[in-house]
């Protein structure tokens, strides 16, 4: 009787041990209202867009390019490219539903089908005839989807170590690969532990995933992916949205416009093997791949990256800041 006595004070004192941790990882939801004071701009709108209130942030003037972000991401990631290129463009960056600003769908709205045809129902909300796409990750594929849904709308296409690459010709990985944030989400036991315990050290080992120099993430960087999932109902959309059956409508064969891929070499999310795919299945597409970059290129090296992306977009990068820029004609 006594080794049994030890053994409940053993799963009592583990129990105890239990609650107490997460107790101690439990953050609750910070409410919308929060999240917008903090994180909005003076370029932040947000426009109804069948039913959802889509927080957009919109800079510049000229061609427009829609920015759209990847999964777990907001519309911040494209902070610096937004500075850098509403100087020539319009920029209109997006955050998701189920992401950022943005907050939850009540109708569950969440696949790369409703969000390819959010981004062109918001193009037709803002009187955008024609417009450059520019995707990371998920939206690489959201972008995908929506050029070869409407290939005559697409001016070009810009895809950042993006997802949606042919699944029958991809080698190695065929998932969001080194992700185990993914795996851990769709674990139903943790979860429904995510919906209220969300502890920030898996902010910054994600994104320690994510970059390849851990030395350029800044405890703010964290601190932004971290607050934004917590507004309230994001975390709850993530788990429908990565709950939902995986669907992808992209015809290769349709996009035709000029296309720019751009790699991290050291992306272990993605990996660099279906840059080489998708270049691939998309003839004529220019591939650059960076050496000093993880799966999100456009924080890691953001001067390096879009300095690229704006050369071919037809803007001559000056390399002496007294020189004034040439802005060329766009090929087609």
């Amino acid at each position: 009787m006594l080794w049994i006595k030890r053994i409940l004070k053993v799963l009592v004192v583990l129990a105890l041990a239990c609650i107490f941790f997460l107790l101690l990882i439990f953050r609750s939801d910070i409410p919308a209202h929060e999240i917008e004071e903090k994180y909005g701009t003076a370029q932040s709108h947000f426009i109804e867009v069948d039913g959802i209130n889509v927080h957009v942030r919109i800079m510049g003037e000229g061609d427009p390019i829609f920015l759209l972000h990847g999964s777990f991401s907001s519309l911040h990631t494209w902070d610096v490219w937004q500075q850098e290129l509403s100087p020539y463009f319009l920029t209109v960056s997006i955050d998701f539903p189920g992401h950022g600003l943005t907050g939850p769908d009540d109708e569950k709205r969440y696949s790369l089908t409703d969000y390819s045809q959010l981004v062109l129902r918001l193009s037709e909300k803002l009187n955008l005839d024609k417009f450059h796409l520019a995707g990371s990750s998920m939206g690489g594929a959201v972008a995908m989807q929506v050029a070869s849904t409407r290939p005559d709308k697409v001016l070009s296409l810009n895809l950042i170590d993006a997802a949606g690459a042919p699944k029958q010709t991809v080698e190695g990985n065929t998932k969001p690969g080194g992700a185990w944030v993914f795996s851990l989400a769709n674990n139903p036991i943790f979860s429904k532990l995510l919906l209220k315990c969300t502890p920030r050290f898996l902010f910054a080992m994600n994104m320690k995933q994510v970059y390849s120099d851990a030395s350029k993430i800044t405890e703010r960087d964290i601190d932004r992916y971290y607050e934004l999932m917590r507004r309230k109902g994001n975390r709850k959309a993530t788990l429908d949205r990565l709950a939902a059956p995986r669907e992808s409508r992209i015809d290769f064969d349709r996009l035709t416009m000029p296309t720019m891929i751009m790699w991290g070499e050291e992306d272990s999310w993605i990996p660099v093997t279906q840059a080489y795919t998708l270049e691939k299945a998309i003839p004529g597409s220019k591939l650059i791949v960076f050496e000093n970059a993880g799966h999100v290129p456009m924080e890691e090296i953001p001067t390096e990256s879009v300095a690229k992306y704006l050369s071919f977009l037809g803007v001559e990068v000056r390399n002496d800041y007294f020189q004034q820029p040439k802005l060329m004609t766009y090929a087609d």
